[in-house]
């Protein structure tokens, strides 16, 4: 068992916080385990997770936070606000975390936009929760991860077997199993964690490895989430949600 699995096997167990704190104080965890030094944060949104972070990480010496704060016209998903909304979200970002500004790096942009703001090999650590489109998370990780130095990692958000995480009016979410396919193609170990996480290794020692601790998310495959008779349902469900609780109490007189 290597180092990176010891570290975050023990820290998803000992984390036990109520599920809306979960995924912060595991990673709070983690990175005081690593000392990580310099990290960024793709998808900063109110500064929610950073004041977190800033406040609970001693060893956090730079912060960069990568966000665009704007209306973008190609971001199909729910947290696409108008511009005057996220100019809100960015004062409430800087309030939450004034009392790191010395170790704050903002970055107002796209990730294509920004990114080459910080040196490759910088970061000990980079956390994505911005655009978790195909499009999004592909971006984020092909830009981010030369970034990352040797031996560090990458952990993010939104890593949920339903493509369909927010309604199929959206465009669908992406991170799992793109991640796991980035993985592969670079050569890194990748983690599925609980809370709907991921944790990837680059370390240029190792070869491809996909270690599930959730038991959940084996199968990478697509097809039965896209054949039409499953979207089809999807849409049925979403137009008349009521059907959904009739079906159901005829599945269960049919069962009994």
């Amino acid at each position: 068992m290597n180092s990176t699995e010891q570290i975050i096997r023990r820290c998803v167990e000992e984390t036990d916080s109520p599920i809306d704190l979960w995924r912060i104080d595991m990673w709070i965890r983690f990175l005081n385990s690593v000392q990580a030094k310099h990290m960024a944060e793709v998808g900063v949104y109110t500064g929610r997770f950073a004041s977190y972070i800033l406040k609970g990480c001693e060893s956090i010496e730079k912060y960069y936070m990568i966000d665009p704060w704007r209306h973008l016209d190609n971001f199909n998903k729910p947290e696409n606000m108008s511009d005057d909304i996220f100019e809100d979200f960015l004062s409430e970002t800087k309030l939450k975390t004034d009392f790191a500004a010395e170790k704050r790096i903002i970055l107002r942009g796209k990730t294509t936009e920004v990114i080459d703001q910080i040196q490759d090999g910088e970061l000990d650590f980079a956390y994505i929760d911005g655009d978790h489109t195909l499009r999004g998370i592909s971006i984020d990780l092909v830009r981010v991860y030369p970034k990352i130095k040797a031996g560090g990692w990458i952990g993010g958000d939104d890593f949920v077997k339903n493509l369909w995480q927010h309604r199929s009016k959206f465009e669908p979410t992406f991170v799992f199993p793109f991640a796991v396919y980035f993985a592969e193609a670079v050569g890194a170990r990748i983690y599925a964690l609980p809370g709907a996480q991921f944790l990837m290794e680059k370390n240029i020692n190792s070869s491809f490895s996909f270690i599930d601790l959730t038991g959940k998310y084996q199968d990478t495959a697509l097809r039965d989430q896209l054949i039409p008779s499953r979207i089809l349902k999807l849409k049925l469900k979403e137009k008349f949600p009521f059907m959904s609780k009739v079906f159901s109490g005829v599945k269960r007189i049919v069962l009994k």
